[in-house]
């Protein structure tokens, strides 16, 4: 009752196609399939970065610490 029947949806893949063109079709899904692809592609890249960057060995008594540089001005002594 509530969902469509098999029948329904593939008038609306064939008015679909008529409206748009395979061609076209398939560019959508080729852009979309690529897209995907590098988006994955870039979340391994991430992770392979972590874990290939290795950690920094600190010799005993220093200390790391983070910040951000606002900016830089050179000055002439």
């Amino acid at each position: 009752m509530g969902s469509f029947s098999i029948w329904h949806w593939l008038i609306v893949l064939v008015v679909v196609v008529l409206v748009f063109g395979t061609k076209k079709l398939r560019g959508v899904g080729g852009d979309l399939g690529a897209a995907v692809k590098g988006f994955k592609d870039g979340m391994k890249g991430d992770e392979a970065k972590a874990d290939e960057a290795p950690a920094k060995q600190l010799r005993e008594g220093e200390q790391v610490i983070e910040g951000e540089v606002k900016s830089q001005s050179q000055s002439k002594v």
